[in-house]
């Protein structure tokens, strides 16, 4: 039997290294990654102000996997009824596939966001937003669009950066709605609008963005200059399943052995409650997949006639977490909390993520690193 994990990010590599200890030797695992290594996503704003940590936040795939092969390529569509993945070079036939892609920039076809604006997905993005950054004439004005999690980041690390080096910026973070981290629970809410005000970040919500010029920002309430225009106002699923992010059941199939896991789809779980696109969510789906695939894969073994039940999921958050600059703000249960110890928090989550998928040196690092910019 093979089975192909697609993408290698946190549901990716978490899935692949669950099958890797559990699956039948017999079983052939096969990794497709459009690079050679996993990037620790909820981390890359901080390389806007301190570019060695993307040294920390990448891990080697071939150091990541003992068992599975893995193929550099980027996975261009899959065709889960003939089950086969197109990759750009070529093709690759499985029994079982994990859709494993992730989720991109969505720019909504509104005119000139995607033209003028930078995204947060890559460490190349980071290295651009900080060199503009830097090079801002004074009293430059920083447009951040969207206030989710990965606009309140880096928004959070761009005042922090202008008050290392004494530079004179303002940052404005805009939402359509009427709270930043909208996804969030309401006391969340309050809190992270706080702690970005505390930190000389400029939050107006209720702003609907319609278009973007080179110069300025136009909403539907006025239009706005800026001297540079960052975008993190949604997501959009993976050009391997035509931009779109489909809705799978709670037993994450996209049909037949083919399953989505992550967000590249959209996920209603057990209780018929909707998934939010997160790490914490990606990590726990890929173990629900990796369950139904082990008894796949022992069930191809086997004689019995009757097929396993896939299993179904079920999200229980245990918390939020978001940095903002050398702050942050963590929930635990209906607790929200601020300062040093949220911020301790958000850095052990951080380097017990990387710890997990055998980056133990790099989670050391990434501690001592957090712990000498307190």
């Amino acid at each position: 039997m093979r089975i192909a994990v697609l993408g290698a990010g946190y549901a990716g590599l978490t899935l692949a290294r669950r099958l890797e200890k559990k699956l039948p030797e017999s079983a052939d695992l096969v990794v497709v990654n459009d690079r050679p290594d996993h990037l620790v996503q909820h981390e890359l704003h901080r390389v806007v102000r301190r570019p060695a940590l993307a040294d920390e936040i990448t891990v080697a795939l071939d150091d990541a996997l003992d068992r599975a092969t893995v193929r550099v390529a980027r996975v261009t569509d899959v065709d889960h009824e003939q089950g086969v993945a197109e990759l750009d070079d070529g093709r690759l036939e499985y029994d079982v596939a994990a859709v494993c892609l992730g989720a991109e920039t969505a720019f909504h076809g509104l005119p000139g966001i995607e033209e003028y604006a930078t995204p947060l997905k890559r460490l190349p993005d980071a290295a651009r937003i900080r060199e503009e950054f830097l090079n801002l004439d004074a009293g430059g004005r920083v447009v951040v669009g969207g206030a989710g999690l990965s606009g309140v980041q880096v928004a959070g690390e761009l005042t922090a950066l202008a008050r290392e080096e004494s530079l004179d910026r303002e940052v404005l973070l805009l939402e359509r709605l009427d709270s930043v981290a909208p996804s969030f629970p309401a006391n969340f809410q309050e809190a992270v609008r706080e702690e970005l005000e505390s930190r000389n970040v400029v939050v107006e919500t209720g702003r609907t963005v319609e278009r973007a010029t080179d110069t300025t920002v136009e909403c539907e309430q006025g239009r706005i200059d800026y001297d540079q225009f960052l975008w993190t106002g949604g997501i959009r699923g993976p050009d391997a399943l035509s931009g779109e992010r489909p809705v799978v059941p709670d037993t994450l199939q996209l049909g037949g052995n083919t399953f989505v896991v992550g967000d590249a789809g959209r996920v209603t779980d057990a209780d018929g409650a909707a998934v939010p696109a997160s790490a914490a969510a990606a990590v726990r789906e890929a173990h629900s997949v990796a369950a139904t695939i082990v008894e796949l894969a022992e069930h191809d073994e086997g004689s019995d006639v009757f097929g396993p039940r896939p299993e179904r999921f079920r999200f229980d958050a245990p918390g939020w977490l978001v940095s903002i600059g050398d702050g942050a703000v963590a929930q635990v249960g209906p607790t929200v909390f601020r300062g040093r110890a949220a911020k301790a928090l958000k850095t052990t989550v951080g380097a017990g993520y990387l710890s997990s998928v055998g980056a133990i040196e790099n989670a050391a690092d990434l501690v001592r690193e957090e712990l000498a910019g307190d």
